[in-house]
């Protein structure tokens, strides 16, 4: 380690046990996205019993604090997530939700870097300025309840980082970071691939008409049949997505709302559309459509559809990769480092929105057991998860910011974002937007077909 790299981790290991209490602490209180108030309360006051001055985001949760060195260089975002997972089945949840992706972990670390930033000598050698972020809604669930807020004005966005681009919360930054929490087992502290899909979140309804089950349901139109018809039609289309595109489509159908002696007229679904790009996805969203569509026609049901913008593709560049890459050898050792240069993993995060825009790169840290998002995911390493990567964090700071900012400047440089701007990329997620009735049908039960946005 270099001098400055054993100051960090001293600085670090100075808030140790804030940093291991919040972590355990944030893990008893999870909440959904959106609704992530007890979080951001608990940091806003640890913040600011550190000094920092914070803007909140106001009418959702989350909160950004800006660092100054004093002297003019890049703009670097550091964050964490606040939001935990609707898992009832886990044995420690809480209210039916749960950590079980250590988002919790995130801001614990976070924590722990504003703190170790406040020590004397942190800044020494650093030019520009680092923005701290704790940000809600990283998962794409609910969907319901987060239309019913861009209904209501609340949001545009249900991603909680593309929801805080279009508020201005990352206007002016340049490069971007922040550490996942995961399980890659005892002999790996840090994991990083070149990057993940992207994904537009889908609610539909299929629409019927009721009468009684036993007695006349040739009166009736089963949206339940009508549902299942457009699921097997989607199906069938599976062997249709090539594998270059790494397409994901996997719906849950949100049940009926009548008694077993009715027959159904309404079955929401809600699920992905995943791809490598922007543009397989919207490809094969037609596709979709076209077969959810298809099937409400067979039936004689409805089907509205409602597509929004969900993540982008995201993408490491592989220069900053490489610094970051070498930064957690620095501190773990080499041996506890895996960086692959062509993973691409099926998931998706709208971590992804940014690096559309700015370089950026999400990596992964261990300290946790059993499956993400499964009922049998545990920390059982917080120092690992969050404590290492903390200092991690910093040490990719120092690097990025110290010699004049070289580092950052070179990678800012030759990076080509896919879009220009932060507005150019709200303005063709927009485009994705979908409200319609797919199907119309006259007095005469002739049908107008329409699945699409264009």
């Amino acid at each position: 380690m270099t001098n400055r790299q054993e100051l960090i981790v001293k600085n670090v290991d100075a808030n140790k046990q804030m940093i291991l209490d919040a972590e355990r602490w944030l893990w008893a209180h999870p909440q959904t996205g959106y609704t992530e108030w007890e979080a951001n309360a608990y940091l806003t006051e640890k913040f600011e019993a550190l000094g920092y001055e914070l803007t909140q985001a106001g009418n959702i949760p989350g909160f950004i604090t800006d660092i100054d060195t004093g002297k003019p260089g890049p703009f670097l975002c550091i964050m964490g997530e606040l939001d935990a997972l609707d898992i009832a089945n886990h044995p420690e949840s809480v209210n039916g939700m749960t950590h079980c992706c250590g988002h919790h972990g995130q801001v614990a670390a976070l924590l722990g870097i504003a703190a170790a930033l406040k020590q004397p000598g942190a800044l020494d050698g650093l030019c520009g300025k680092i923005r701290l972020m704790a940000v809600p809604a990283e998962e794409m669930i609910q969907l319901e309840f987060r239309e019913g807020l861009r209904q209501q004005g609340i949001i545009k966005y249900n991603g909680g980082k593309v929801e805080f681009m279009h508020r201005g919360f990352f206007d002016g930054i340049d490069i971007s970071m922040m550490v996942h929490g995961g399980s890659n087992g005892d002999d790996i502290d840090f994991r990083c691939g070149v990057g993940n899909n992207g994904c537009m979140a889908k609610t539909i309804k299929f629409k019927g008409k009721s009468s009684h089950a036993g007695g006349a349901p040739h009166l009736g139109v089963n949206a339940q049949y009508a549902a299942m018809l457009g699921l097997q039609a989607v199906n069938d289309l599976r062997e249709t997505f090539q594998e270059k595109d790494t397409i994901r489509f996997h719906p849950i159908m949100m049940g009926v709302n009548c008694a077993v002696n009715i027959i159904p007229d309404e079955m929401k679904i809600e699920s992905y559309v995943r791809g490598r790009t922007l543009e397989a996805i919207k490809r094969e969203n037609k596709k979709v459509n076209r077969a959810l569509t298809g099937a409400a026609l067979a039936l004689g049901a409805g089907v509205e559809l409602c597509d929004r913008p969900g993540y982008a593709p995201e993408y490491h560049d592989p220069a900053y990769m490489k610094l970051v890459e070498q930064c957690c050898k620095d501190l773990v050792g080499e041996d506890r480092v895996a960086f692959d240069y062509n993973a691409w993993s099926t998931g998706s995060s709208d971590f992804g929105d940014l690096t559309c825009v700015m370089p950026g790169v999400q990596f992964n840290a261990s300290g946790a057991t059993g499956t993400g998002h499964g009922i049998n995911y545990y920390i059982t390493d917080a120092n690992r998860l969050c404590v290492n990567s903390a200092k991690a964090q910093l040490f990719v700071t120092d690097a990025l910011l110290s010699n004049d900012a070289a580092a950052a400047k070179e990678i800012i440089a030759n990076y080509k974002p896919l879009y220009n701007s932060i507005p150019e990329y709200l303005k063709a997620i927009d485009e994705i937007s979908l409200d319609k009735d797919a199907v119309v049908y006259d007095e005469n039960g002739n049908a107008t077909v329409d699945f699409q946005n264009i």
